[in-house]
């Protein structure tokens, strides 16, 4: 399952579809920065005057609108978000735009969750408990990837630099439930292709929303389900228009991919070999919410996955459950299988060969060029019995501190998917057998040694926010920027932009992007465009809406100050 935040009110123990978020409204004003200090943080309206904010959360941006009867809202377009200057690292010279160079440009695409919705190794009926088990807009995935891909290549290059991109970053979980077709659909949204978003049966939908109970949004049904009950509105041939064939244009700029825990597991918290069977079963379960079963398999997924194999091997006898049609594709694939798919020439695409990975049979981990001097360094952080957080193995963490002695005439950034908070897993890795496991803060500790380290960019937490890490000088400094996810509402990818300032400062730029597809979503638009508006619209209106995945204000559009560590 989804490592986002729950909605409504949840209690935080770690960013996964098991977890629970106290809601918040998000930060739209003044920001209190932890170890800020008066004046390091601050909005700046007139940094867009020198920009070229069209197409990023700069110049607009969705927010609710009229609200129809049950408590649905429309969204609408507002007002764009402010930049934020960030100081906690280092001041901002009054002349820096003047004398500003471009160093790097690139995008920054995190926790897409192309899900296969119609597969039976989910459980969605746990969603009363675990928000994100079900998703109203997730049939949608592959058309709102295809509107955010369609807005990356128009806006073309950063805001502040005005460099073409050099590259586009995704940041794990690609897939939401590391299936081998969910992996197909992801590389060919970003490479280019035509995508038929359906499993099973070829004629007709064989998912929840469709066969499920009350507990689901039932678009094309006119019965009550507990999402019309809240302004969902009946959608004649929703399903059959969600399946339909469309296409991708692709990336212009190359990508790279990065390795996430639902790409490594199932659901993302189940350890794999417990459960493989039900990815290629006849059946699939919907347990009604009164059920106790719903609670003990919400259980076992927090805390104690082994004891999943027992309670679904008595669903198998006792049910209740619908008839489905197998599908090979829907088997799971390995890492290895991961790292050799994308030496397939049919995903090449903008390229490179291996999208960084440097043998089909290598590591999950890799360096890539950037831009001129400008390196970057792609972890993996999996832990396969972590639940849903992460871990590194010491072989890794060796080889990081090696590359990044390799590179050290050049500025690097790391990229993982997990956070630093969120690398908690203590468990042996069965990936790296025998090995010591690193947490986030032994990782933060590596990290800050190495002078020529920026930026660690990560997802995971499905929310915006910026982290200051302060290392022995300030030339050991570097900026944690982590990002919200592309299923949740607000769904957002961000440019990065690195520019060294001519006075011994770097800014790194983080403005933030929306997909390409209308605001307002029109119900009778069933084109590629209007299920993509939906998605979106859909994603706000979600029983688990959580407000807090926004973040604060200065965690979102922002220029992080940085002292250049090789001047």
């Amino acid at each position: 399952m989804s490592d986002s935040p729950d909605c409504g009110p949840r209690a935080h123990a770690g960013p996964s579809r098991r977890t629970f978020l106290a809601a918040g409204a998000a930060a739209a004003g003044a920001v209190a920065v932890s170890g800020g200090g008066a004046g390091l943080v601050r909005a700046e309206p007139s940094a867009l005057q020198s920009a070229n904010p069209a197409g990023t959360t700069l110049d607009r941006v969705a927010v609710p609108g009229t609200t129809r009867k049950g408590g649905y809202r429309k969204l609408t377009e507002g007002a764009g978000w402010p930049l934020y200057v960030r100081q906690e690292l280092a001041r901002a010279g009054a002349s820096r735009e003047s004398t500003r160079t471009a160093l790097a440009s690139f995008v920054q695409l995190t926790d897409i969750h192309i899900t296969d919705v119609q597969s039976p190794a989910r459980f969605e009926y746990v969603h009363p408990v675990q928000g994100p088990a079900y998703r109203p807009q997730e049939a949608l995935g592959t058309q709102g990837a295809v509107a955010l891909i369609k807005r990356i290549n128009q806006v073309a290059a950063g805001p502040f630099t005005g460099r073409a991109f050099d590259c586009v970053v995704s940041t794990g979980d690609n897939t939401d439930n590391h299936e081998l077709i969910e992996l197909t659909w992801f590389q060919k949204l970003l490479s280019g292709g035509s995508i038929t978003p359906n499993t099973g049966a070829k004629d007709r939908f064989e998912g929840v929303q469709a066969l499920g109970s009350d507990l689901y949004w039932r678009p094309e049904l006119a019965s009550r389900d507990i999402y019309k009950d809240r302004g969902f509105v009946q959608i004649p041939g929703y399903l059959r228009a969600a399946m339909r064939t469309h296409h991708s244009p692709g990336l212009n700029a190359p990508w790279y991919a990065v390795f996430g825990n639902h790409d490594d597991q199932f659901l993302g918290t189940v350890p794999n070999g417990i459960l493989d069977w039900m990815y290629l079963s006849s059946v699939k379960f919907d347990l009604p919410g009164t059920d106790p079963a719903v609670s003990e398999i919400a259980g076992a997924m927090s805390s104690n996955p082994a004891a999943l194999a027992p309670l679904l091997s008595q669903l198998r006898v006792t049910g209740p459950a619908f008839d489905v049609t197998p599908d090979a594709r829907r088997r799971p694939f390995s890492p290895q299988e991961f790292v050799r798919s994308h030496f397939n020439p049919a995903v090449k695409g903008a390229g490179p060969i291996g999208h960084g990975f440097r043998d089909p049979d290598g590591p999950t981990w890799y360096t890539f060029q950037i831009a001129p001097g400008v390196r970057g360094i792609a972890m993996n952080t999996c832990n396969s019995l972590g639940i849903s957080d992460g871990s590194m193995g010491e072989k890794q963490v060796r080889w990081i501190e090696r590359k990044l002695r390799e590179f050290r005439d050049e500025l690097v950034l790391v990229f993982s998917h997990h956070t630093s908070t969120t690398m908690t897993a203590q468990l042996p890795n069965p990936e790296t057998p025998g090995e010591k496991q690193y947490l986030g803060p032994d990782l933060v500790a590596v990290l800050k040694q190495h002078k020529n380290l920026i930026a660690w960019v990560n997802g995971h937490t499905h929310k915006n926010e910026m982290i200051a890490h302060r290392g022995a000088t300030a030339k050991h400094h570097f900026w944690e920027i982590n990002t919200a996810s592309h299923i949740d509402f607000p769904q957002l990818a961000r440019i990065i932009e690195v520019a060294d300032n001519g006075d011994g400062t770097l800014s790194i730029f983080t403005p933030l992007l929306e997909a390409d597809s209308p605001y307002t979503a029109d119900e009778d638009d069933l084109t590629q465009v209007g299920l993509a508006s939906l998605y979106r619209e859909l994603s706000y209106n979600d029983l688990h809406y959580d407000a807090d995945l926004i973040g604060k204000a200065a965690d979102r559009n922002c220029e992080l100050l940085l002292t250049h560590p090789l001047r």
